[in-house]
């Protein structure tokens, strides 16, 4: 049988009715022929709910006892029991009666949930865990029932119940919610408009954050790419440039207009390696953008518009917001810009905001210096300029010098005209279509320009001067315009490496020691599909990766990698994707060793976390040490004692002496033994060296051995034989229901017996050890736990204080827990939880003993 399905009904407060639309929805269902029962539903005295309860079966509830008072709550084995379709079950967030199999409410119906069995329930907002705070601060109420949002979220359906404060209050005022003699203290209270209001955003803001996730997961199964307006989300384009937090502070006002707007700032940086752009501005803006409550992306892409515009449609955005250009007038000439195309582009569907600001206008450099490299384009339209343009150029002037003498423009500005398009081969395409331009240039000056024209000789000695100063200043012009280039290259190269370098000794001295988060950096940065650390004892042992972040095919060896950087002799760091530059293997190396030094600073923390355990061990033997000079030599005391009295030959014992001082001497026996055997056990589970050899075992075969040695009239024993097996070890077993057994019996009030019971609850059985004695306060119960721990006035001849800190070492060796509850009436209530055993996962039976301790 599958799982069930769980719907949810939210609301803001108490009385906005939720439990109401949850038993209309059952009648619903009902009509519909739906076998279903109400497994616990409180009207409060409500009559409109009350009434709606009429007509719907109702699964009997349980009584218990709790402090001098009967309370009832739903009996989770009577509706499993009854195995209905569906259950409405009222108050996910309850906090059940000590007692109860479970704690909460919320665990009872997940147990309903695994048994195919569909549940509809109720919470209010101020129960979700994770804004217990927050409801504190508007209402100055401290929610004590609380249920995890993840459980809520993992439901099938929520529906909000929604009405407005002054609904609301007008309900209480009616006397529909509270008694009357509640109602004028709820309305000054709890009940304030300004409460009421808080509450209800917030439960319109978590509906709206589950509806996005399903509206999220349809559009990724269905492949939807355009953008659904169903929420506004402001996307802020970042360059890096000072501009950017005032982007970032317009987008946040555009969003404070409409309630749930969300930022994404987000930044692109080209493939082509590093970038320009500081990473301490980022920094800055990142910080920025969280604090105003947006979220900060960090994309990769060689066309910016198109990368801009892809996530923004990626996360169904409905606004871009841009700066203006930073571009002079004369640099539009190299193109439209980002911020014209991402508009031009963006379709319908997405607005594009461009925001003015101090910037506009101040410049980003020459087009040369924009990139690691020349693009393509660029290239081809040097060659074009190079070798096409001296070409129409002859053709445009052959067409002026046919026209009457002296409207041409003359053999010196023609030359003047070829040298233009050399410059401008050398600006667009570098230094080889310039020196093209010059050379075909030449050669169509000397052939169509210089007399006699169309003949390879000059007449002219003057010409041939020209004509070589010509293509001498062409290839200097050239040459010079290349070489600032590539200056300006490498100055905006060392920049943008000096500022990941910055970035890279700030990681350092912040002590960031996240290896996944260095390399997922080396990935953005040089634009890779996966980068991984790899590491060898020596050079015959084969590689093993320390780490490793990214999508694309796992890498088993720095040679399956088309990059690799060797840190020492016996580490690599691999990246996937493409070829990377040789330029760029400098500041790779830097992230290299810095990988090193993290990978090491983990392996300290390691060790340092080792030494710690060491010496909790130590500091563990010393109390042990102390614990043996006292609580040791009370028992070998009272041994001695006996024994020197039973040897002494002055007095004549009688029988019942005789009987007396042996059983002394037993007794004395007894206690060293337990005190020598829970010293051990302490010992060795604080060495690690203790091994549970886990088998299948019935809880009533265990149970009773625990017991022995304790007064029958101590201890009552109700362990039901239909318990399923339970995955233990049994030697360990023993010995923490004895420990368990011996504190509880040594804290309960002289004719108050210990009661020993379990059940099972799903995959797992409890064993609980009820004692009536002065119980212990919260804050003390995790305390208890702890080795040479004593509660209260304990003398100090009963023990060392290791009973229950041996029994739940033992617990937790076998994969339960033990922890301690109030007993209702008072008193204290130890819950042994233990694995029901599952044969598939267990090992096969053989003759071996039942514990590893020896």
């Amino acid at each position: 049988m599958g799982r069930g399905k769980l719907r949810i009904y939210l609301g803001a407060a108490p009385g906005v009715g939720k439990t109401y639309a949850m038993l209309s929805e059952g009648h619903r269902r009902v009509e519909r022929g739906t076998d279903l029962v109400v497994g616990f539903v409180e009207h409060h005295g409500r009559p409109r709910t009350e009434v709606m309860m009429r007509g719907l079966e109702e699964v009997g509830r349980r009584e218990l006892e709790y402090r001098g008072t009967t309370f009832t709550e739903m009996d989770v084995d009577a509706v499993l029991g009854r195995a209905p379709a569906v259950a409405i079950i009222d108050e996910l967030a309850h906090t059940n009666v000590p007692g109860c199999r479970n704690a909460k409410r919320w665990q009872d119906i997940e147990e309903l949930l695994k048994a195919g069995i569909d549940v509809i329930s109720t919470v209010n907002i101020q129960h979700l865990e994770s804004l217990g705070d927050v409801v504190e601060s508007i209402t100055g109420v401290r929610q004590r029932e609380t249920v995890p949002d993840e459980v809520v979220r993992r439901a099938d359906q929520i529906e909000l119940v929604d009405m407005s404060p002054q609904a609301l209050r007008r309900r209480m005022a009616h006397g529909n919610i509270y008694a009357p003699d509640k109602v004028d203290a709820a309305l000054s209270n709890y009940f304030r408009p300004g409460n009421l209001t808080a509450l209800r955003e917030l439960a319109l803001l978590w509906t709206a954050d589950r509806v996005d996730e399903y509206l999220q997961q349809y559009r990724d199964e269905h492949s939807i790419r355009s953008t659904w307006q169903a929420r506004e989300r402001i996307v802020v384009g970042l360059t890096g440039g000072p501009e950017g937090r005032t982007l970032i502070r317009r987008a946040a006002r555009m969003a404070a207009k409409g309630s749930g707007s969300e930022i994404l700032a987000v930044y692109i940086a080209r493939s082509d390696g590093l970038t320009s752009a500081s990473p301490k501005e980022l920094a800055v803006q990142r910080t920025l953008v969280e604090d105003l409550g947006g979220t900060f992306h960090h994309v990769i892409g060689d066309d910016v518009p198109t990368a801009l515009l892809e996530f923004a449609r990626g996360v169904n955005a409905t606004q871009i917001v841009l700066g203006a250009s930073r571009r002079r007038t004369w640099q539009y000439m190299f193109g439209p810009g980002v911020s014209s195309t991402v508009a031009r582009e963006s379709g319908p569907d997405l607005d594009v905001h461009i925001v003015t600001h101090d910037e506009v206008g101040t410049g980003r450099g020459l087009p040369v210096a924009r990139g690691a490299r020349l693009g393509r384009s660029r290239i081809i339209a040097g060659w074009a300029i190079g070798a096409i343009g001296p070409v129409l150029l002859t053709l445009a002037l052959t067409t002026l010098n046919t026209r009457p003498v002296g409207t041409g423009p003359g053999f010196a500005n023609e030359v003047l005209l070829f040298l233009t398009l050399t410059v401008g081969a050398a600006l667009l395409g570098g230094l080889l279509p310039a020196l093209a331009a010059a050379t075909v240039g030449s050669a169509l000056l000397n052939y169509y320009f210089t007399p006699p024209t169309h003949t390879w000789t000059i007449s002219d000695p003057a010409n041939v001067v020209a004509i070589a100063i010509f293509f001498a200043v062409g290839v200097a012009v050239a040459t010079v315009v290349d070489t600032a280039a590539r200056r300006t290259h490498q100055a905006a190269r060392l920049r943008a490496e000096s500022e990941i370098l910055s970035f890279l000794a700030g990681s350092v001295l912040r002590g960031e020691t996240s290896l996944e988060a260095l390399l997922e950096r080396v990935r953005e940065t040089f634009a890779m599909d996966s980068v991984a650390l790899f590491e060898r004892e020596s050079e015959r042992d084969p590689w093993t990766c320390a780490g490793s972040v990214g999508e694309a095919r796992s890498l088993e060896r720095p040679e399956d990698a088309e990059v690799d950087m060797p840190v020492g002799d016996h580490m690599v760091l691999a990246l996937s994707g493409r070829v990377l530059p040789a330029e760029d293997r400098r500041v790779l190396a830097a992230f290299a060793a810095q990988a090193a030094v993290v990978l090491d600073r983990q392996r300290l923390q390691v060790q340092a976390d080792q030494a710690r355990e060491l010496a909790e061990g130590n500091r563990i033997r010393t109390a042990l040490l102390a614990a043996v000079s006292h609580d040791l030599r009370t028992p070998l005391a009272g041994i001695k004692a006996a024994v020197t009295s039973l040897r002494s030959g002055d007095v004549a014992w009688s029988e019942e002496d005789e009987a007396e001082l042996l059983a002394a001497i037993e007794e004395g026996a007894d206690r060293l033994d337990q005190l020598v055997g829970n010293l051990l056990d302490m010992s060795r589970l604080q060495t690690g060296t203790l091994t549970p050899l886990i088998r299948e075992v019935y809880l009533d075969e265990v149970a009773p051995m625990a017991l022995v040695g304790v007064p029958k009239a101590d201890v009552v024993l109700d362990i039901p034989e239909d318990l399923p097996m339970v995955a233990v070890d049994a030697g360990l077993l023993e010995r923490s229901v004895a420990n368990i057994v011996e504190n509880a019996v040594k804290y309960s009030p002289d004719g108050r017996a210990v009661k020993v019971s379990a059940s099972a609850i799903g995959d797992r059985v409890e064993l609980r050890v009820v004692d009536r004695g002065s119980g212990v306060p919260d804050e003390e119960k995790d305390r208890i736990f702890e080795p040479f721990q004593r509660h209260g006035d304990a003398p100090r001849g009963t023990g060392v204080g290791l009973g229950l800190a041996v029994a739940r070492g033992f617990a937790e060796a076998m994969g339960g827990t033990l922890t301690a509850e109030d007993t209702p009436g008072g008193g204290m209530t130890m819950v042994l939880t233990l694995r029901v055993a599952d044969s598939r996962m267990l090992p096969p039976p053989a003759d071996l003993p039942t514990t590893a301790i020896t």
